[in-house]
C-alpha cells in the first residue's frame, strides 16, 4: 500500500480520494451527531441571513470571516447542515493535498508521492470533531496555504510579495479563528532561518497580517460597530471566554489523541535518527518542530475544547510520519504499521456501529450530540429567547434577539443596575419581542421591574420557567 502511494501518478490521487470517500461517506449517510458548536454555527448563519449585523445585533464571539461564511451558506437553505458537512470534508481534503504538494515541491523529503496526504486524511478521519465546519478548520486552511509563501524559492531568499502574502493569509486565518494569530511565531522562525534581513522581513510579515484586520476594522467603523468588534471579537478571546466547552469533552479528546500521539513519538524517534542531506531539509524539520510546539501551546491555551483542535497537529504529524514510512531494512514493517493505523482509525471511528466502545474505551460522539430539551419539546418553530447557557431549545426554534452567547450577553443582563444596559435591552427587543422566553437564570422578576414595557408583557405558562408574550 505504501509503495502504491509513493508514486506521483494521477491515478494515486484518484485512489486516495476514493479511499477518503469510502471512509467518510457511510458516516455521513448514517448521520453524524450534531455537536453544540455546529448548532452555534447554524444559529449564527441564520441570524446573519435574517439581516442581523455581527457584534451589534448579535452578541457572539465567532470571528467575522467564519460568521460571514455561515451566513452565506444559510442563503442556500435554512440551517443547511449537509452543506456544512460537505464543505468541511472538502476543506480537509484540500489541506491534505495542499500540504502534500508543498512537501513534494520543496523536496523536504527524499521520497515523493501521496503518502503525506494519505496520512493527513487518515488521521483527520479519526473523530467527528473534524466533520464540523468549525472556524478553526476554516482558518487552518489559510495557514496551510500560507506555508508555501514562508519557504524561499531561490538562494537569494525571500521575495517581498511572498512574505506579505504569508502574513496576509495568517491574518485571514485569525479572522476565522483569532488564536491562530499565534502562528505568527512560526512565520517569525521561518524568517529567522530562511531570510537574510530578518527584522525587515518580519516587519513585512506583520504588515501583511495587519492588513486584513485593518480592512475589517474599517468596515465595522463605517457600520458604527467598531467598539462592538473589539468587545465581542478581540476581548473574549484574550480573556478566554471564546474557548467554551463546545467541542468534545477533554477526556474524550485525550483518548482520541492516543493514536496520533503514539504515531508522533515513533515518527520523531525515526526522524532524529535519519540523516538529512540538505541544509534546507534540516531547516524545514526545525520549522515543523516549531509548528508542533505552537500547536500544542495553542491547544493547551484553549484547554483542548475548541472544535477541530486535532487539525493543528496534522501538518507536523504528517511531515514526521514520512520518516516512519520511508524504506527500511525490513520492507514489510512500514506496510504492516500503516495497515494497523488504518485499522485503528476504522475501529475508533466506527466504534459505535461495530459496538467497540467497551474495547477502545472511548465514548461515542453521539452521546454528546445536541438533543431537544424534553421540558420544552412541544415548542417548535417559535421565536424564542433563552436567559441562560442552554441552547438546546434553539434546536427547533429561532433566536430573534442579539443575546445568543449567554456569557457575552452579561454585558447587558449582568449589569441591570446600569442605565446603558437597560436602554440596550429595551432597544434590542424592538420592534417585536420573542414569542416565548425561558428564564433559566431567574432574571425575569428584576427585568419586569426595570423594563416593564417589554418584560411586563410576559405571563407564566404551565411549564416551569417558560413565559409567553401576551
Amino acid at each position: 500500500m505504501l509503495q502504491f502511494f509513493k508514486s506521483s501518478l494521477p491515478t494515486r490521487l484518484f485512489v486516495l480520494l476514493l479511499l477518503l470517500l469510502a471512509l467518510r461517506l457511510p458516516l455521513l449517510w448514517w448521520g453524524l451527531p450534531l455537536l453544540p458548536s455546529e448548532l452555534r454555527g447554524l444559529l449564527v448563519g441564520e441570524r446573519l441571513h435574517e439581516g442581523a449585523l455581527l457584534y451589534r445585533n448579535l452578541y457572539d464571539s465567532t470571528a467575522p470571516l467564519a460568521a460571514a461564511l455561515f451566513g452565506a451558506l444559510d442563503v442556500v437553505g435554512s440551517r443547511p447542515l449537509w452543506l456544512h458537512r460537505g464543505l468541511a470534508l472538502v476543506l480537509l481534503a484540500f489541506q491534505a493535498l495542499r500540504f502534500n504538494f508543498v512537501l513534494n515541491r520543496a523536496d523536504v523529503h527524499p521520497e515523493r508521492g501521496y503518502v503525506g496526504a494519505l496520512t493527513y486524511l487518515l488521521l483527520g478521519s479519526l473523530t467527528a470533531d473534524l466533520d464540523i465546519l468549525s472556524p478553526l478548520l476554516l482558518g487552518h486552511t489559510f495557514l496551510i496555504t500560507a506555508l508555501s509563501a514562508l519557504l524561499p524559492t531561490s538562494r537569494e531568499g525571500y521575495d517581498n510579495r511572498r512574505l506579505f502574502r504569508a502574513g496576509f493569509l495568517v491574518g485571514v486565518a485569525a479572522l476565522c479563528y483569532l488564536p491562530l494569530a499565534l502562528f505568527l511565531l512560526v512565520g517569525l522562525f521561518a524568517v529567522i532561518v530562511f531570510a537574510a534581513n530578518s527584522f525587515r522581513s518580519f516587519l513585512l510579515l506583520v504588515c501583511g497580517f495587519l492588513f486584513p484586520y485593518a480592512v475589517v476594522a474599517t468596515v465595522f467603523l463605517y457600520a458604527d460597530s467598531l467598539p462592538a468588534f473589539v468587545q465581542f471579537h478581540l476581548q473574549p478571546t484574550l480573556q478566554g471566554l471564546a474557548n467554551g466547552p463546545e467541542g468534545l469533552p477533554l477526556g474524550v479528546l485525550l483518548r482520541l489523541l492516543v493514536l496520533p500521539g503514539l504515531l508522533l513519538v515513533l515518527s520523531l524517534g525515526r526522524s532524529f535518527t535519519t540523516s538529512l542531506g540538505l541544509v534546507f531539509q534540516v531547516k524545514f524539520l526545525q520549522l515543523m518542530l516549531v509548528w508542533l510546539l505552537v500547536a500544542v501551546a495553542m491547544g493547551a491555551a484553549g484547554r483542548g475544547t475548541a472544535p477541530g483542535t486535532l487539525v493543528l497537529l496534522l501538518p507536523p504529524l504528517t511531515y514526521f510520519s514520512l520518516f516512519l514510512w520511508q524504506k527500511a531494512r525490513r520492507r514489510w514493517v512500514p506496510e504492516v504499521l500503516l495497515l494497523l493505523v488504518l485499522g485503528a482509525v476504522v475501529a475508533v471511528r466506527y466504534r459505535e456501529a461495530l459496538r467497540l466502545e467497551a474495547v477502545v474505551q472511548i465514548p461515542a460522539e453521539s452521546r454528546f450530540a445536541v438533543r431537544p430539551n424534553p421540558t420544552y419539546a412541544f415548542l417548535e418553530g417559535q421565536r424564542l429567547l433563552v436567559l441562560g447557557p442552554d441552547q438546546r431549545p434553539y434546536l427547533r426554534n429561532r433566536p430573534t434577539t442579539p443575546y445568543l452567547d449567554w456569557r457575552l450577553s452579561q454585558v447587558d443582563f449582568g449589569q441591570l443596575d446600569q442605565y446603558d444596559a437597560v436602554f440596550r435591552l429595551s432597544r434590542s427587543f424592538q420592534p417585536q419581542p420573542p414569542r416565548y422566553l425561558i428564564d433559566q437564570a431567574g432574571l425575569l422578576p428584576e427585568l419586569q421591574y426595570k423594563v416593564p414595557a417589554i418584560f411586563g408583557r410576559y405571563e407564566p405558562t404551565n411549564t416551569p420557567r417558560l413565559y409567553r408574550l401576551r
